[in-house]
């Protein structure tokens, strides 16, 4: 059955009205802004994360829909010339020699999504599902997939009208693509499987009857070109990787704090130190830590007690500046994967050929999302340094665990704790992922990426990450607060200020958890980097 995609574009336009369109995650009217327009080369991650956190607008680009169309006529032409194409007219896998009729072809595509659909465990989040589906008509933008326009407009459909698939996190090993959950993707799309639904949990049927979307019937080729990809460990991949840019700043931001609350040495931020080690990261974060403490007394005053800090200190440009240029390697690698094709096989109509290849196994994925949860987990793990140096009164000469009254009260002694719990789950998650392989499929896929569990847990040390920061900010703000300073420095001014709307200095003991989620927020919305950077600049 084939749709009209001018018909689905109308729909489009009419579910979201002339001037505001509805959030896909709340159903709220929200002001409506430039589409996204998918044409499989030129989406950045900023793009994926207006789409898939803020409910922006997708369309196909007039050059894609030229693409598409020729790809997909070759698709047709080799069916009827009976050609022998992998997953056209062949089983999958080890069953790639099985010769498949013509009159089957349809059959083949549907068995395979049916059969797919094996994944496990509890769902994505709406955001993550989101991403998945913009990269998947993404790469299929590219015209080299063979689907007809109907399959990617009927994606899109789904995607401006809010039906999101439920997409089990668990069954990709990453090489064949992230078949088991694209699967569960594409069941909606057939009027099968499940999906939300302005909050509703219906069936796939239903979602799209809601919407007035006609589910589609794949044609040859249509269901392998819809599965064999690496866009669930992309996306994750891509929001893990804007979320650790942003906590990035905030560990600057809760290192400059802690350096002034500690006294510590400023030399060692000195941009003449610097420059005889020039790597990107270390330079910029040291330039950021000087903004950050401009203007402060307690970063000004002369040192007399400490020639040197402990390197949790004194080498914060360092370590810091290490993780910032290994995020920014996971970009660029994810920049280039969410604009690839990564099906099998691939169709190039102007030459008139159709290659066999191995473009969606995750290996690039796969290594840089290890990469992405090393570099989080040493985030984590040096700010616990700093928290501890802050609550032993051996070292910091402030009361022990920040609290005047200690004995009768702990103060925030068991807030490292939970970082030190923290940090030690991030040392077991940051074991890679993509230096095991198990063979699938009989032997014929004999090495995969695993790609999906290195974004999974990627995922996860971002979020512990973001716990530790933020129990850090707790405690250097308590630390500043006994110091009483005259003037901090116009960033931690503002960071200081944020803190102390958001948890009251804590004068006897009291619930610390309320606190801790507090400052979780502060770090995770992005809040606390945005309105410090507007007094001193961060990047």
């Amino acid at each position: 059955m084939q749709k009209n995609l001018t018909e689905l574009d109308d729909r489009r336009v009419e579910m979201a009205g002339s001037s505001e369109t509805a959030d896909a995650r709340t159903g709220q009217k929200v002001e409506t802004k430039p589409e996204v327009l998918l044409d499989g080369q030129s989406l950045t991650i900023e793009d994926v994360v207006a789409v898939a956190r803020h409910g922006r607008r997708v369309a196909l680009s007039p050059d894609a829909r030229g693409r598409v169309l020729e790809s997909h006529q070759m698709v047709q032409r080799l069916v009827r010339e009976q050609s022998t194409v992998y997953g056209v007219t062949t089983g999958f896998g080890q069953l790639c020699n099985v010769p498949i009729s013509a009159k089957d072809a349809r059959v083949l595509q549907r068995n395979l999504i049916l059969s797919h659909s094996a994944g496990v465990g509890p769902a994505f989040e709406e955001p993550v599902v989101r991403a998945i589906m913009l990269l998947r008509a993404n790469a299929l933008a590219k015209g080299h997939s063979g689907v007809s326009l109907d399959i990617i407009s009927t994606l899109i459909a789904m995607l401006n009208a809010g039906v999101h698939p439920i997409i089990p996190a668990k069954g990709s090993v990453g090489a064949s693509g992230d078949l088991a959950p694209l699967a569960h993707m594409v069941l909606v799309m057939l009027g099968e499987g499940e999906a939300t639904y302005k909050g509703q949990r219906l069936s796939g049927h239903e979602a799209l009857k809601r919407c007035d979307i006609p589910p589609v019937e794949l044609g040859p080729k249509e269901g392998l070109a819809l599965i064999n990809g690496t866009q669930v460990m992309t996306a994750l991949g891509i929001l893990t990787t804007y979320d650790g840019e942003n906590v990035l700043k905030a560990a600057d931001i809760a290192a400059a704090m802690t350096f002034e609350a500690l006294g510590a040495n400023p030399g060692a931020f000195d941009a003449r130190v610097h420059s005889l080690r020039p790597h990107a990261g270390q330079a910029q974060c040291a330039s950021n830590l000087r903004s950050l403490l401009d203007g402060s007394d307690l970063y000004t005053t002369p040192r007399t007690s400490r020639v040197q800090d402990p390197y949790s200190l004194r080498c914060v440009p360092q370590v810091h500046g290490a993780c910032r240029d290994a995020v920014a390697f996971v970009r660029r690698t994810l920049t280039t994967e969410m604009n690839s094709a990564t099906d099998n096989p691939l169709l190039f109509p102007s030459d008139g050929v159709v290659l066999s290849g191995g473009n969606f196994h995750g290996e690039p994925v796969a290594i840089a999302l290890d990469f992405l949860g090393i570099a989080l987990a040493e985030v984590a793990s040096i700010s616990e340094r700093r928290l501890d140096k802050s609550l032993n009164s051996a070292f910091s000469e402030l009361p022990i665990f920040l609290t005047r009254s200690s004995g009768l009260n702990s103060g925030l002694m068991l807030t490292q704790y939970t970082a030190a719990a923290l940090v030690n789950e991030n040392k077991v998650l940051a074991s890679p992922a993509s230096v095991d392989s198990i063979p699938t499929s009989a032997g014929q896929e004999d090495h995969v990426s695993m790609g999906t569990t290195a974004a999974r847990k990627a995922c996860d040390i971002l979020t512990n990450t973001q716990y530790v920061v933020a129990i850090e900010l707790l405690a250097a703000a308590q630390a500043l607060d006994l110091r009483h300073p005259d003037q901090l420095g116009g960033g931690t001014a503002v960071a200081h200020h944020l803190i102390r709307n958001k948890v009251a200095t804590l004068v006897e003991d009291r619930v610390l958890a309320p606190d801790i989620e507090q400052m979780f927020h502060l770090v995770r919305s992005g809040e606390l980097a945005e309105r410090v950077g507007e007094v001193a600049p961060i990047f």
